[in-house]
Formats: structure tokens, sequence, C-alpha cells
């Protein structure tokens, strides 16, 4: 047994040897790309400048996903959705990763028209050379402080800017242009909260009513055993998908940004 196993050990050990020089010539075939970066002392006032301006856009990328979720619809999107799954006693279908997806899918949706008006003033003007990147910023903003105002002043939330214009002291609602945008998103964000709470409790209405039945019609018949979920969930179901649930809440949420 011994002289055996020395024997596959040594078979072994000589088909390694005879493939590494055709797993060598393979890799040498292959382009592999070299990266460099290179860290050095700023020599002029423009390598500084263009050294705080890389700087400044990592961070702005690394807060990427906050921005999204705060300036955008996906916040009330997102949370609508939630109270939906949550109505429907539904704990993992679908998945947590879809409901994330649609909401993103319909924040780009909801949100197309400023992107575009970004893409125009913005992206477009700094692509060409025709603006520098302190202007790039100041012309992403301006769509975005539009989309929020509006917004704030369609559904009732002008009462929480003028909270944060009353605690920041600065800007009046008489000139929405005087309005810091570090006071419009957190008056903007507080919008989107009670209003999305909002369209989660109607969601929950006649889900609770459903539940309240089951609850009763088994408690009249005396089987307290069961639990009542089990015969409310299909029929929770049922009434959802009789009325066309996912459209007619992609619409509502939709329609509610007009």
């Amino acid at each position: 047994m011994s002289a055996r196993r020395n024997l596959r050990t040594l078979l072994f050990y000589i088909i390694v040897l005879a493939a590494i020089p055709a797993a060598v010539s393979f890799a040498q075939s292959i382009p592999i790309p070299f990266v460099d970066v290179r860290v050095k002392e700023a020599q002029s006032p423009r390598e500084v400048s263009l050294g705080l301006q890389i700087l400044f856009l990592l961070t702005i990328l690394s807060l990427a996903p906050s921005i999204v979720i705060m300036v955008t619809s996906f916040l009330r999107v997102s949370i609508v959705l939630s109270f939906l799954q949550r109505a429907l006693s539904l704990q993992e279908t679908p998945p947590r990763a879809i409901i994330m997806g649609l909401s993103l899918f319909l924040t780009f949706f909801i949100m197309q028209p400023t992107l575009n008006e970004m893409n125009k003033r913005a992206l477009e003007p700094y692509l060409a050379g025709k603006i520098g990147v302190n202007d790039f910023f100041g012309q992403v903003e301006q769509p975005l402080r539009k989309f929020m105002l509006t917004t704030l002043n369609s559904k009732g939330g002008m009462s929480n800017l003028d909270l944060f214009i009353y605690l920041s002291k600065k800007g009046s609602l008489k000139d929405p242009a005087s309005i810091p945008t570090s006071v419009i998103i957190p008056a903007f964000v507080i919008n989107e909260l009670t209003v999305a709470f909002k369209m989660g409790i109607f969601l929950f209405i006649p889900f609770i009513v459903i539940d309240l039945i089951v609850a009763a019609a088994l408690m009249a018949m005396g089987m307290i055993m069961l639990p009542p979920v089990m015969i409310s969930l299909p029929l929770k179901l049922i009434l959802f998908i009789a009325v066309d649930g996912w459209k007619l809440i992609s619409y509502q949420l939709v329609q509610s940004y007009k």
C-alpha cells in the first residue's frame, strides 16, 4: 500500500510539472492590464484644485445612495410598497430585493423629467466643456430644488418647509429662491414620510376588514385554534388580484407626484 501511494504521489507531481509550461504559455497569451495609481505632492495651484475636485467627487459618489433616497421619490415609493407587503401578510413574497428593485425603477420613471432637465442643463454642457465643476453642481441642484418645492406645494408640505425656515431663520416662503437647499431637504423628507404613511393607512383598511371578518367568523364557529391568517391570506390575495392591485398601486404612486 505504501509503495502504491508513493507511486500515485510521484505521478501527481509529474503531471503538475508537465502542466506548468502550458499554463505559463496560456497566461502569457492573455493581455493583463497594469493599473498604476500614483500620489505625489501638488506642484501648482491647478494640481491642488484638481486633487480637491477628485476628493469632492469621490465624496459625492460615496453619498450617492443617501442622496438618491432623500431627494427623490424613492423614499415614498419604497415605504408604500413595504406597507403593502405587510398589509397582505406576506413576509418574504415577493422578496425584499424585488420590492427595492421595483421602487428603484418607479423612481426613475417618476424622476424622468427632472433627470432630463439635469442632463440638458448640467451634464451635456459640462461634457462639452461649456461650464466648470462649480457651475455643474449648481445646475444639477436647480432641477432637484424645483422637484422638491413642487412636491411640497402640491401635497400641503409648505407647513413643513415653514417649520424648517423658522428653525433656521433663513429664506422666506414668498421667495423660494432664497430658501437654502439644506432647509428644503429635511422638509421634503418629512413630507414624504407623512404622505407615505397616509397612503399606507389607506392600504391597510380593506385588508384589516378582511382580517376582522375572518377572525369573527372563526370565533363564532368555535375554531379558536385555527390561525385567522391562514384563511385571510388567500382572501386578501384574491381581492388584490381581482382589483389589479399592482397596477393601481403604481398608478397612484405616479399620480401622487403630478
